[in-house]
């Protein structure tokens, strides 16, 4: 099965809310991201993305590594995605839609029998997000 390496963001906000994008001509939810350009690190991948996607400026220092995940790919059949997660705490009111972005939302876990997912969301990132009330804030989880 081919790999598609990506950088994905975990963001939740002060209500426990976490932040999921859909691109255009595409059905399901994910994590704001994307994929490398060469040369560029997951860190910074992800911090151009957020930029380009969402309008988020953030540094390196406001990204706290969770680890990397693999799921099916939701987009491109016969794939799976190889993510480089981080959490990242943002002003929700920051965040717009922009590029291929279509639409943005804060969800709660009462989304999830409605909204359609990626894999990477439900299978990782969302109850990661989920499991700790320090997920996205940049401190320690317990």
């Amino acid at each position: 099965m081919p790999d598609i390496h990506v950088s994905a963001a975990v963001i939740v906000d002060d209500a426990g809310r976490v932040l999921v994008v859909r691109k255009h001509g595409t059905t399901r939810f994910m994590q704001p991201g994307g994929k490398p350009e060469p040369g560029e690190s997951a860190a910074q991948t992800l911090i151009r993305e957020l930029d380009e996607e969402l309008g988020l400026r953030l540094a390196p220092d406001d990204l706290r590594p969770l680890g990397t995940f693999v799921s099916e790919a939701a987009n491109e059949p016969g794939h799976r995605v190889i993510a480089e997660a981080f959490a990242a705490t943002v002003d929700p009111s920051a965040a717009a839609v922009r590029a291929e972005i279509a639409e943005l939302r804060w969800i709660m876990p009462s989304d999830l029998a409605t909204l359609p997912l990626a894999p990477l969301s439900t299978e990782h990132l969302l109850p990661i997000a989920w499991s700790s009330p320090t997920a996205g804030t940049g401190a320690p989880a317990d």
